[in-house]
């Protein structure tokens, strides 16, 4: 049998300086402004507790992201939360990887999809799609990770990239902190690019994932927070987990928790195929499976907005 498949190589790019972005450098959220909802919970306090009391005795705090929370922006947000120690490692999906890009190069990211899907443009950024994908084939043949590729073409480009300050991969990269991609083939804007290489993703992305999985071995005591990943930030971190344990790291003494605005009631209740609840990933694979033999489990429905800034502000009001 004959298997047919398309050639990208006369897609039509656009410059991006011609596109309207949602999300702006002049939009994001300061944390010295300290202008932010406060929260107050119970399970919230005892969650501050453990990430304080982890980064006490150097375990690590590791926060999974989805896109949103760059789209939220909440970019110097986390970038004072590594620089001020609190977490140790940051994952996110391709999308977030995307958003952090633009953003250090054109000071603006998030275009609307209804209008662009409509003629085929949604995406289609000659900027973030030769630049990435430049960045990600060269690391990949130098043995990089995904995420090191792109602070390293950053570092060695400078002047594209004007607001480089606020890039929390690139900010990662220059503070110690590890900042890994974990991407499904074919989700992503730049994998529409005529210079993309499936495979150079793959490389690199393989050693994000092995970085990953050393920082969820040293867990132990350690906190693993998630905000707005669905499906890849849980299902990378309960294979990680796995990995670690049959390898024979004692992994067991964690706290988890999952941020969404989903609410799910009694989310340690024990649940049936014929929930629907049960085919939602962050709860199985975050707040309920990995800590079946020791640990605490949370969820918070909440707002980016909202968790995030209180995470930040009351670990450095109580450490």
């Amino acid at each position: 049998m004959e298997y047919k498949q398309l050639d990208f190589k006369n897609i039509t790019t656009y410059l991006v300086k011609n596109r309207i972005n949602l999300v702006t450098i002049d939009t994001q959220m300061n944390p010295l402004d300290n202008k932010y909802e406060r929260f107050e919970d119970s399970d919230f306090s005892i969650l501050i507790d453990k990430i304080i009391a982890a980064r006490k005795i150097g375990a690590p705090v590791i926060l999974s992201m989805g896109a949103h929370v760059i789209k939220n922006n909440l970019s110097r947000y986390l970038i004072a939360m590594m620089k001020e120690g609190i977490i140790t490692h940051i994952s996110s999906n391709g999308a977030g990887s995307i958003h952090d890009f633009e953003l250090a190069y054109n000071g603006g990211t998030s275009e609307n999809v209804p209008t662009a899907i409509e003629d085929g443009s949604f995406g289609m950024w000659e900027e973030t799609g030769k630049w990435m994908n430049d960045a990600i084939n060269k690391g990949a043949e130098l043995g990089m990770g995904y995420g090191e590729s792109l602070a390293v073409y950053i570092e060695q480009n400078p002047e594209l990239f004007t607001y480089k300050d606020d890039c929390v991969l690139y900010q990662a990269y220059k503070n110690n902190v590890m900042a890994t991609y974990h991407i499904a083939l074919g989700t992503d804007i730049i994998h529409q690019h005529p210079t993309c290489k499936m495979g150079a993703i793959g490389v690199t992305s393989g050693v994000d994932f092995k970085r990953f999985c050393y920082s969820v071995a040293q867990m132990d005591k350690g906190v693993f927070l998630n905000f707005g990943s669905a499906v890849i930030g849980p299902e990378v971190f309960l294979k990680a987990l796995s990995i670690s344990r049959n390898l024979g790291y004692q992994v067991f003494d964690i706290t988890t928790a999952n941020f969404d605005l989903i609410k799910l009631g009694d989310y340690k209740r024990k649940l049936t195929y014929d929930d629907y609840e049960y085919y939602y990933r962050p709860r199985k694979n975050i707040v309920n499976r990995p800590v079946s033999k020791g640990g605490t489990g949370f969820h918070f429905s909440l707002d980016h907005k909202v968790s995030i800034p209180n995470i930040y502000h009351q670990v450095i009001e109580r450490r």
